[in-house]
């Protein structure tokens, strides 16, 4: 046995990024976000799912084996409101993936520009305040603070000239790019 191997999470080569397709993608996607908004976060006693569920649109992040995806590590899902307003929701990424490779802000490049290609012309959502400047980076504007689950967010709104419209089809492939470290 090598010596410290058991300590490293594996880490993938790549992800897949694209609409829920199959049961075990939704099971992936329903169970990730039980894991983090329950068990993790403690936002919801039991499970997350809400009535915007019947409508969403869900978008997953899967890690690939030997180029097939594998398990679920990131979702989003997206909805339609009211006519050409868009929200999106629910983004979690798995814990152990959460510093490779962008996934979270890979998918909510998913879920703008699919809800762009589908017509639109707002696309919003409330943002836990921790995740602010994470979403500002990616050229979203808040519209003010408000408080849901108890917790502190914000309403925000994405810039969706930043964000191309396309269709719904979208499998996007990401492969994480190793970090340089830094020399003292």
């Amino acid at each position: 046995m090598v010596e410290g191997v058991d300590d490293r999470p594996f880490i993938p080569t790549e992800y897949v990024i694209r609409f829920a397709r199959t049961p075990w993608e939704r099971a992936g996607y329903h169970a990730l976000r039980r894991e983090v908004f329950c068990a993790e976060q403690h936002v919801f006693a039991d499970d997350d799912r809400d009535a915007v569920d019947q409508a969403a649109i869900p978008i997953i992040a899967a890690c690939c084996m030997a180029g097939m995806p594998d398990r679920i590590v990131g979702t989003v899902r997206i909805h339609e409101p009211e006519p050409g307003v868009w929200c999106g929701s629910r983004l979690a990424v798995h814990a152990d993936h959460r510093k490779l490779g962008r996934i979270g802000a890979e998918l909510i490049r998913m879920a703008v520009s699919t809800a762009h290609g589908l017509g639109a012309a707002r696309f919003l959502a409330q943002v836990q305040e921790q995740n602010v400047l994470f979403f500002r980076r990616l050229h979203w504007k808040s519209l003010g603070k408000i408080v849901l689950h108890g917790l502190p967010h914000h309403e925000m709104e994405a810039d969706l000239s930043r964000y191309p419209a396309h269709g719904q089809e979208q499998t996007w492939l990401l492969r994480p790019q190793p970090r340089e470290r830094q020399v003292a």
